[in-house]
């Protein structure tokens, strides 16, 4: 799979031909820079650059994109030169192997046995059963564990029954404490993305008082660029990526290739409802992502308005909200993540206009 970023570094001027309309809803929400950054290196490192970066001009002369998102204060730097940095790199069915290999007391091959439960219960899904988090960052904070241990092995039917599972876990969790109901399902899997056993799972938290705080930022962003604007930023945001091929539709399903991507990689859709296709959606982007991208470790995120429906400020959010971002081979000793995205903005080395085009390919 190619990394290049030839349609990012033409992102300028593909912004700058848009009809005014167009062009002038994409420049409210992106700022888009583009520099040239310069390098000699001392002859005794020639060898080394042209075998692991093609040429020494693709060194000395680098086109770095910067995006920053004006609304949500997210920012992006794309250079496709980092991708070539040296790494050690498995294959994704070495990366399942061993997954495969530590599967050896794994207490979430027993979940009923081995792991502890809600005082609600437990939901059972078709493929998975839940369970209450050992080691909680929240009052109501539980398990949605797979039956599969490699979480990788997964299929339509198996995605819309995680999430529907940790959808119901919600519903009963609500029902246990009314007052909670801000819903959030994250699935972190592999150790990249966080995860502490290999064995698929995913985790569920319905908190009390608020949403989480960058959820809430996102609604307080999306509210006031309703006040200055007059529109729905989601609209908006879906409309601006659609106006450079980094957007697609699907039965009112929206997805895109995220311009300010917090990693690699990242997919945002967003849907009018918690359901089947919309969920169906969900499984396509992760299977595109596996199979065309080899994506062993990711982070999944869904949320959604407040359970009760009644609290104000939410009437522009999304029903369903899903992130999705890539966070490297799991056998990469190098973290992806490093200061500049956890205090300054990410930096990106893969075309989401590009990867727009597969996400296209996949789920159309």
């Amino acid at each position: 799979m190619s990394t290049s970023l030839s349609g990012i570094t033409k992102l300028d001027m593909m912004v700058s031909q848009l009809p005014e309309e167009d062009r002038l809803r994409f420049r409210r929400i992106f700022r888009v820079n583009k520099v040239v950054g310069y390098l000699e290196h001392p002859e005794a490192m020639h060898p080394w650059v042209e075998k692991q970066f093609g040429s020494l001009e693709n060194v000395s002369r680098q086109e770095i994109v910067k995006i920053t998102n004006l609304v949500t204060n997210e920012g992006a730097l794309f250079n496709s030169i980092r991708s070539s940095r040296p790494m050690d790199v498995r294959s994704r069915l070495e990366v399942e192997t061993m997954a495969m290999d530590e599967s050896l007391n794994d207490p979430l091959n027993e979940p009923e046995r081995m792991t502890p439960e809600d005082l609600f219960g437990r939901v059972k899904g078709k493929f998975c059963i839940s369970a209450s988090n050992i080691a909680k960052y929240d009052a109501l904070h539980g398990l949605i564990i797979f039956d599969q241990h490699n979480p990788l092995r997964f299929d339509r039917e198996r995605i819309v029954d995680y999430i529907n599972t940790g959808w119901r876990w919600a519903q009963r969790a609500h029902l246990w404490d009314p007052e909670a109901h801000y819903f959030l399902f994250i699935w972190n899997c592999l150790w990249k993305a966080g995860a502490s056993l290999p064995h698929g799972h995913a985790q569920v938290v319905l908190a009390r008082d608020g949403h989480y705080a960058k959820i809430e930022a996102l609604r307080q962003a999306a509210s006031a660029y309703r006040l200055r604007y007059g529109t729905n930023y989601f609209e908006d945001l879906y409309l601006s990526h659609l106006s450079v091929a980094c957007a697609t539709e699907m039965e009112g399903i929206k997805i895109l290739s995220y311009l300010t991507p917090i990693k690699e990689k990242e997919v945002m859709l967003i849907g009018k409802e918690i359901n089947t296709p919309f969920l169906e959606a969900v499984h396509d982007v992760l299977a595109c992502l596996r199979d065309s991208y080899n994506v062993a470790s990711f982070n999944l995120m869904l949320t959604c308005p407040p359970l009760d429906g009644t609290e104000p400020g939410w009437e522009d959010f999304p029903a369903a909200l899903v992130r999705i971002v890539d966070r490297g081979n799991p056998r990469n000793n190098t973290c992806d993540i490093g200061a500049m995205e956890l205090y300054a903005s990410s930096v990106i080395s893969v075309d989401p206009i590009e990867m727009a085009c597969f996400l296209r390919e996949c789920v159309l």
